[in-house]
This record gives C-alpha cells, structure tokens and sequence, in this order.
C-alpha cells in the first residue's frame, strides 16, 4: 500500500518564483519560502524558526570567503586590470569576441570536468577579464561600441561562464548532483557506480560546447552586420580628419 505524499511544500517554489518575477528582495523571498514550507509541512513555528536558525549558524562564515576575493578583484580593477585586458586583448588582430568566448567555453568545461570549478566565475573571471577582453577585441575591429552592445557582451560573457560550469561539473566524479543522483537510484533498487554516471555526462558536455560554440560563432556573424558598416564610416571619418590636419 502506497503512503499519500504531501505536495503542498513544493508552495516554497511558487513563492521563490513569484519573488524574483516581482523583484522582491532575495534574502525576503527565501526567508518567506522557508516559513511557507514549514508550515505546508506541518511544522510549529518553534521548529521551523529552529531550522533557521542552524542553517545560519552552519552558513555565517561564507559572506566572509564571498567577500574576501571581491575585495582582491576590487583593488585589482582599481589599478587598472580591467584596462589592462582590453588592451592585450586589442593587439591579437584574429581575435573576435565570438573566437574567445569559444576558447573560454573549453577551458571553463574543462577545468570544471576535474572539479576546478573555482578557477572561473562571474566576479573572478567575468567582470574583470573575460567581458573587458570581449569588448576589446570588437573595439579593435569595429571602434567604439553603442552601449547597448558592450552590455550584450557582458551578458555573453556571463552565459558562456554559466554553460561550461553547469555542463562541465557534471563530468567530475565527485560532484555533488552525481552523488545525489547515486543514492536516490540506490534508494529505489538500482545500483550504478558514480563513474558511470560522470561518463556519461560527457557527451551531455560536448553536446553543450558544440551548440552554444556555435551560437557564439554567429555572435560574430551578427556584430559584423551591425557594426560593421559603421567601423568602416568612423574609420573613413577618423583618415579625413587626418588629412585636414
């Protein structure tokens, strides 16, 4: 005889989801999520304020690694990383956006394959070098970027992050999904070795590479048609200023 189970806890995902979709403060919504689902659960509010309260106290150390290294970066920016990259960048005359975006999508699956994760990330890797390179290397073909396509940029930049982590980490034995997966498959009779599961990840992984490399390969395709008349208009304007001079 098969027990009832009780779906009225998954309310907790509603709530997150109408949150974020009405911009409400994060820390509000998850504190709200959390007492929704205690009490769909049946828990009294002594127990779920208790759930709370370990979970911070287990939690209050990590504002502290999160803000350590942004303080690195900040200081790093500040002395002039950020400039640094773009113009190392603008010297390799083959260099697109697309091209590498592309480079950092390999690299980014693949250090996260052998559970390196922490080695890219948006505030580490992103913001500082990866997008800075971007806009330098379409700076260097196309001159000057509308603001509206240097933020497009950005947002590739962090999608590509985003793309080689999550399909990345999904090759690395250890990871923490694969565990998960691991045990739920032994609680419902079916034994299966984690580096069986991380195997076959991999061709979830290159799957993800060859899409998303693609989508950046039109990504130069796209910024051509839209910046590539106007470079060649402010390279024209930029020699007849010379020759008046």
């Amino acid at each position: 005889m098969q027990s009832t189970v009780n779906l009225w806890p998954l309310i907790g995902v509603a709530v997150i989801i109408v949150g974020f979709v009405l911009r409400f403060n994060p820390m509000l919504i998850v504190a709200a999520a959390a007492i929704v689902t205690g009490f769909a659960a049946g828990f009294p509010p002594g127990k779920i304020l208790a759930a709370i309260g370990t979970g911070f106290i287990k939690t209050r150390n990590l504002p502290l690694i999160i803000l350590l290294p942004l303080a690195v970066i900040g200081l790093s920016e500040r002395h002039g990383l950020r400039e640094r990259a773009q113009i190392w960048i603008g010297n390799i005359k083959a260099a697109t956006a697309g091209r590498l975006l592309i480079v950092y999508l390999l690299v980014r699956e693949l250090t996260a394959a052998v559970g390196l994760t922490g080695l890219g990330g948006h505030p580490q890797m992103v913001r500082p070098l990866i997008a800075p390179m971007a806009e330098g290397a379409t700076e260097n073909r196309f001159g000057k970027l509308p603001e509206a396509v240097r933020y497009k940029l950005r947002a590739w930049s962090a999608a590509t992050d985003n793309v080689g982590l999550f399909f990345g980490e999904d090759i690395f034995v250890a990871f923490g999904a694969i565990v998960l997966m691991v045990t739920l498959l032994k609680e419902a009779g079916i034994s299966v070795e984690p580096i069986h599961v991380a195997f076959w990840g991999i061709p979830t992984a290159i799957c993800a590479f060859l899409i998303h490399g693609a989508r950046l390969w039109l990504l130069d395709r796209k910024l051509e048609r839209e910046l590539g008349g106007r470079g060649a208009q402010d390279k024209s304007a930029a020699a007849e200023q010379g020759d008046e001079a």
